[in-house]
């Protein structure tokens, strides 16, 4: 699941901590599938973790701009 940072950016912080709670969800359903057997869209790992970090780079970027405030 592909996401624009645009949109996150439009989040507030909790709201962000939930995707990425479900980002992390999903990733780790994921890596028990590719245990068991072949997962379709091996793609899909590396999506979920640039998902992931773009979210925590923007609730970052957020504290930061709350920090000067």
């Amino acid at each position: 699941m592909k996401i624009k940072t645009d949109e996150i950016r439009q989040l507030e912080i909790p709201d962000i901590k939930q995707k990425i709670q479900a980002f992390e969800k999903e990733l780790y359903d994921l890596r028990r599938m590719a245990q068991a057997s072949r997962v379709e869209k091996p793609n899909t790992f590396g999506e979920l973790k640039k998902s992931i970090a773009i979210c925590k780079t923007v609730i970052r970027e957020k504290e930061i701009a709350n920090a000067r405030k």
